[in-house]
């Protein structure tokens, strides 16, 4: 998998903070890495692209999927980058899972369809694509024909995601949109696995967890090795492994003016930090 690791690097898909300078996430809190997997679509402008091209076509939840699937296809002809990531997904896919007792290929609102489009075209089986508001639709594997069904009785699916992180997407809408409709998720396959959670919350629910790249100390030594961050950024990001909150905390602590200098940043990082602050998501009170 180390060519999906340089691919990760060389994309910008995974980005480490500078010394001291660690990201603003969603919620409020902070940390020393960023993932972005779907960039290894081949760079970072071609998927936002593609994300914006989704986001228009999200009105028609019928024609979306072929509209999707020439975007990709056309991608996995003409980019090396993304064909190679997607032929070494197809192969890992095919070593560690019986393809044959897999009858349906799932991925969900927006960034899955990077991913699982063209596995399902490559795989040769019917593509169910999941919305967030649980409404599913089916294609088969050419994407020709799109029509909704409601029901996929005892039949066997493998989700293909970009990313998996604590699995509240599939706990909240990947997993009941399948089991509503009859069908059972027996595999999930990713690209990456931010390793805080995710793998164990679906295998609790039945899901055998997959996945290609790992964020743990293996991958910030390889980060390591190839210059990407100096021991210093390595030491936090351990740190930030095995305690991410306690890390964070005493990165705070030790730098009160972060918070201060982000208060007094742009309108994202101040909405974030203000979030941190009336949350007391560190319990720095």
């Amino acid at each position: 998998m180390n060519d999906i690791v340089s691919y990760l690097f060389k994309t910008n898909a995974i980005r480490f903070c500078e010394e001291n300078k660690p990201f603003w996430y969603t919620s409020g809190k902070i940390g020393p890495y960023f993932i972005n997997t779907h960039f290894i679509y081949g760079n970072e402008e071609d998927a936002i692209n593609l994300l914006s091209y989704i986001d228009e076509a999200l009105s028609n939840h019928e024609t979306l999927p072929k509209k999707v699937f020439e975007k990709v296809y056309k991608q996995y002809q003409e980019n090396a980058i993304y064909k190679n990531v997607i032929d070494i997904m197809k192969k890992y896919i095919e070593d560690n899972v019986d393809v044959n007792s897999i009858d349906y290929i799932s991925g969900g609102e927006r960034r899955d369809w990077f991913f699982s489009n063209i596995l399902a075209y490559l795989l040769k089986k019917p593509h169910i694509s999941i919305y967030k508001d649980l409404s599913i639709v089916i294609s088969d594997s050419n994407f020709e024909n799109t029509k909704k069904i409601e029901n996929i009785q005892g039949k066997q699916v493998l989700h293909i995601a970009d990313l998996i992180t604590v699995a509240s997407s599939y706990l909240r809408a990947w997993i009941p949109a399948i089991e509503k409709n009859g069908g059972k998720m027996k595999v999930s396959c990713c690209v990456v696995d931010r390793m805080q959670g995710g793998k164990k919350a679906i295998e609790e629910k039945g899901v055998k967890s997959l996945s290609l790249v790992q964020v743990n100390k293996e991958l910030f030594k390889k980060a390591l090795e190839m210059n990407i961050i100096n021991k210093e950024q390595e030491k936090m990001l351990e740190n930030f492994f095995e305690n991410p909150d306690e890390t964070m905390r005493n990165f705070l602590i030790q730098h009160p003016e972060f918070i201060e200098n982000s208060l007094n940043s742009d309108e994202k990082t101040k909405k974030r930090a203000k979030l941190l602050l009336e949350q007391n998501l560190y319990n720095l009170k």
